[in-house]
């Protein structure tokens, strides 16, 4: 279960200058026992990113380290088939898209012809990939962690055998064992993926043509950012949705319907409350079958590529875990407590392989603090209420906290701000001005409960809401920071002023009386004003020393 945070009464672990005398508190002078076998404090299996950072943490840390990579290189699925070159992708058919339909010559850029040349498009997004991948390699020789090529296996208690490509194995003796095992494309039941025409993820950022139609099954936040990179590069892309919404689970939905009507707008096709019922290849096309959610609607629609991206599951079968008695749930997820330790005393798991959302960061997060939990014994701190979610398409979609619905169907009473592009100065002066942002906060305390936007940053801007919720600010606490003018974030600011007082310019006419300070430290503010007020709470809550007393 996760483990739930109560704002300026954590334990700051991250912060800590560990003494020699505690960093070796776990671990021990290990050396080699022999025999193809080595004794580590800590062997991590998976290189992606919770994995690489909690294997150069723990090393930091004092202990020594191994990380097990079955892969070729470094950076798990997010550095090589995912996060990354998907990135590269979108950024360079934004640019490809912009130059093609005019975007540039309404600023006053001028050119002959636009054509795209796919093997340096491709090679752009490759090279960015070799770069980090080998980066990691760099930090483990700096950080002097162990790599070993091979597929690991859990094979008992403290124990770990690694397969190598040679077919030899070599065992590893452990104190500790970390599974960042990651995650991998959950297939389609009757439709087999051949990653040349029938593709999934991994062979969407690979074709080798553009294609000219391409019917993409899953209009998630991985289908919509794929299906964007093609139609910005010519393809005629229909999303196929078994939900009523496009964006996945987790977006509000004033959200999602807007989103919805920009992608519209730039050429994507939709069938939502949709079911693909199978596929099957004739005369060098693809035949998807469809019909409505609940039956009925039969269709038929013709594709020269076919997109699975229907999720991904935990990457858990064969690792051995039964034979250390670790259980995973009917998804396939480890379940895990607390500490993040499995029901092996020693065995962790953190990241796609437990629960919670299956992103990068969340898992980053984990392993930071789980190897921190490990080498000092402190009880690692984490809110899941404040791992943001970011959707790159153009415009961005991003999210953090409870959405409307949410706070609806737990009865939690609330205020919204919001906060249109189109007054932004920033966003008109580079004509990006679609998209608004939406700030939830309880109508009682004012403090923040969700921050929702749908602009062209919109995954740079969520970390300052993600942020403020972190340290549990209200809508009034970010509504008077001074925010630099003119940039992205003045709607953040505007969203929130709008969310506490109810409105978004001249505020400061009329004191607001419905200032959380104001109430709770009256003659604070009356004396000193706002600022007085700021330290007063701060004061309260045992972070520095009254000056009113």
């Amino acid at each position: 279960m996760f483990s739930k945070v109560v704002p300026w009464q954590r334990i700051p672990s991250r912060c800590f200058k560990y003494s020699g005398t505690v960093l070796l508190r776990n671990a021990s002078q290990s050396s080699s026992s022999g025999g193809g076998e080595q004794q580590f404090d800590l062997v991590v299996i998976g290189s992606g990113p919770g994995g690489y950072v909690a294997a150069i943490k723990a090393a930091q840390l004092g202990l020594k380290t191994a990380c097990v990579e079955k892969n070729a290189t470094y950076g798990g699925t997010c550095l090589n088939v995912g996060c990354i070159p998907s990135k590269a992708m979108l950024h360079n058919s934004h640019l490809f898209h912009m130059a093609q339909h005019g975007e540039l010559r309404k600023r006053g850029i001028e050119f002959e012809g636009v054509s795209l040349n796919l093997p340096v498009f491709m090679k752009q997004k490759e090279d960015a990939v070799k770069g980090l991948t080998s980066g990691v390699a760099y930090l483990f020789k700096a950080n002097k962690v162990t790599g070993i090529r091979g597929l690991g296996t859990v094979s008992g208690p403290g124990q770990v055998t690694v397969k190598k490509e040679d077919g030899s194995n070599e065992t590893l003796k452990t104190k500790n064992i970390l599974l960042a095992v990651g995650s991998e494309v959950t297939p389609f039941s009757g439709i087999d993926i051949d990653e040349e025409t029938i593709v999934s993820s991994t062979g969407a950022l690979s074709l080798k043509e553009v294609p000219k139609k391409m019917v993409l099954i899953g209009a998630g936040v991985i289908g919509l950012e794929l299906g964007s990179v093609w139609s910005r590069l010519g393809t005629d892309v229909t999303c196929v949705e078994f939900l009523s919404h496009v964006g996945g689970i987790g977006i509000d939905m004033e959200i999602s319907k807007a989103f919805q009507k920009i992608l519209t707008k730039q050429g994507l096709k939709f069938k939502l409350d949709t079911k693909v019922t199978g596929a099957e290849k004739a005369n060098g096309n693809i035949r998807v079958n469809v019909e409505g959610a609940k039956g009925g609607n039969n269709e038929t629609l013709d594709c020269d590529t076919l997109l699975v991206c229907i999720g991904r599951r935990p990457y858990t079968k064969d690792l051995g875990l039964e034979s250390i008695g670790i259980k995973v749930d009917q998804r396939g997820r480890i379940e895990v407590d607390k500490n993040f330790q499995t029901s092996c005393k020693g065995v962790y798991a953190i990241g796609d392989c437990i629960q919670g959302p299956m992103l990068a960061h969340k898992a980053e997060d984990e392993g930071i603090i789980c190897v921190e939990s490990i080498a000092t014994g402190h009880e690692p701190h984490i809110d899941y209420n404040c791992v943001p979610s970011v959707i790159y398409t153009y415009p961005e979609v991003s999210w953090v906290g409870k959405a409307e619905e949410q706070l609806k169907k737990e009865g939690i009473k609330y205020k919204i701000g919001r906060f249109p592009m189109s007054a932004n100065s920033r966003a008109k002066t580079i004509n990006e001005a679609e998209g608004f942002v939406k700030v939830l906060s309880d109508a009682k305390t004012d403090r923040i409960l969700g921050v929702h936007m749908i602009n062209s940053v919109a995954g740079e801007l969520i970390n300052e809401a993600t942020l403020a919720m972190e340290y549990g600010a209200s809508c009034e606490d970010v509504a008077r920071v001074c925010h630099a003018h003119p940039t992205w974030s003045e709607s953040l600011k505007e969203a929130s002023l709008q969310a506490s007082f109810d409105l978004r310019i001249d505020w400061l006419k009329s004191p607001p009386q419905k200032s959380i300070l104001a109430q709770e430290h009256p003659n604070a503010m009356k004396r000193w004003g706002y600022v007085g007020a700021v330290q007063q709470r701060l004061c309260t809550l045992g972070l520095i020393k009254s000056k009113f007393s």
